[in-house]
């Protein structure tokens, strides 16, 4: 009897013991996984599809899979316990296979933004690209990285690593492409957005994400009366194809002024040349005259409806600001919501758009031998 009581009591003790000890990373990740995640699990080319997420001790979380490397969910605690998704995304693969909008969310490349007629030359090679903007190649071409799996490492709760080797000649870009792009929450609130990339023969590389956002929560209406501040003094105008058209121009008197804070709808609809071509605005601020080695702040956001305030910085020379002017009603988000007219915007960091045929812009040139790096982060305050 009393060795029957000594066991039982050795037991609960070691039952005590284990209760009280913390979960590992990878469990305590999957616990915390939105009800949608399952909706995700699935193999495409044959590699193994997922949701990842991130959070930090404020229980700010961040939901991504690695099918086009995106960012499904940002979502910001508030007082009662609710959460306030500021990216718009699906609940499923599926969606994000069928949309008719590609890149919500995903990360971009091989060249972020446009190149004219998908026409370069590199010492005296011209290249081809895809078409998918008649006439000109957008973010990658018609398989870019939106529609890649990326290889995904969990690194712990607040890191997530995602590779990828590109290979020689894909969508006609040269050279085998070995990227790496890691994505951390930090316990300040930021998204940080580190990315690499190398290569074996001379290309070009512009890499960024394309989150799109409704600092009032998805499906809350448009964003027009959010307030906006970008730290650039110029800007790149666009010809009817939204290419540049090689001028650097002030955005001093112009509806591109947002150099103190702006409604993004307080100018939208004037007749401005450059507002119809972009259809709103859809163009490439100029932070600085080239790639800086520490993060500068490049713009800052308000929601008029939660306060919750966005600062976007960057390493990067440009920053394309893009007021959802070809959102069309035809997806259904998260929540059920249409991706309707304007109902989110995008701040990508980046080179400029088709500076492989313009000289005057920073060059997108990776050699051999160098390493392609550049960060961005998304700070949010509430």
């Amino acid at each position: 009897m009393n060795i029957l009581k000594i066991s039982f009591m050795a037991m609960l003790a070691l039952l005590i013991y284990a209760c009280q000890q913390p979960k590992t990373t990878q469990n305590s990740t999957q616990e915390q996984l939105p009800n949608y995640a399952a909706a995700f699990d699935t193999l495409i080319d044959g590699k193994e599809v997922k949701c990842y997420q991130l959070i930090n001790k404020n229980k700010m979380k961040a939901v991504f899979t690695n099918y086009g490397g995106r960012l499904v969910s940002l979502l910001i605690p508030t007082q009662d316990t609710s959460f306030v998704d500021v990216v718009v995304g699906f609940k499923s693969i599926d969606d994000y296979i069928t949309s008719t909008e590609p890149y919500f969310g995903a990360t971009i490349g091989r060249y972020g933004n446009r190149i004219a007629k998908g026409k370069f030359s590199i010492d005296g090679v011209n290249y081809q690209l895809a078409i998918n903007n008649p006439p000109n190649s957008l973010h990658g071409g018609k398989k870019g990285f939106q529609y890649v799996v990326w290889d995904a490492k969990q690194i712990d709760n607040q890191t997530l690593e995602l590779s990828y080797l590109s290979p020689d000649m894909e969508e006609g870009y040269p050279g085998n492409l070995a990227i790496k792009v890691i994505y951390k929450l930090n316990d300040d609130n930021e998204l940080i957005m580190q990315y690499e990339a190398s290569t074996d023969k001379k290309t070009v590389v512009n890499l960024t994400n394309h989150a799109f956002f409704n600092l009032n929560g998805e499906g809350s209406g448009d964003i027009l009366n959010h307030q906006l501040q970008i730290n650039a003094k110029a800007f790149t105008p666009v010809d009817s194809t939204l290419i540049p058209t090689g001028e650097i121009v002030p955005v001093k008197n112009t509806p591109f002024d947002f150099t103190e804070l702006t409604a993004i709808g307080a100018r939208i609809n004037l007749p401005d040349e450059q507002l119809k071509n972009g259809k709103g605005y859809d163009h490439n601020y100029v932070l600085q005259s080239k790639p800086s080695e520490k993060m500068i702040l490049a713009a800052k956001v308000m929601g008029d409806k939660t306060s919750i305030t966005m600062e976007v910085f960057t390493t990067e020379p440009g920053l394309q600001f893009y007021s959802g002017n070809f959102m069309m009603s035809k997806n259904s988000f998260k929540g059920g919501a249409k991706d309707d007219f304007r109902t989110a915007f995008c701040l990508e960091t980046q080179h400029f758009p088709d500076s492989p045929n313009q000289r005057a812009f920073p060059s997108t040139i990776l050699k051999p031998g160098d390493l392609y790096k550049t960060q961005s982060k998304y700070r949010f305050s509430w």
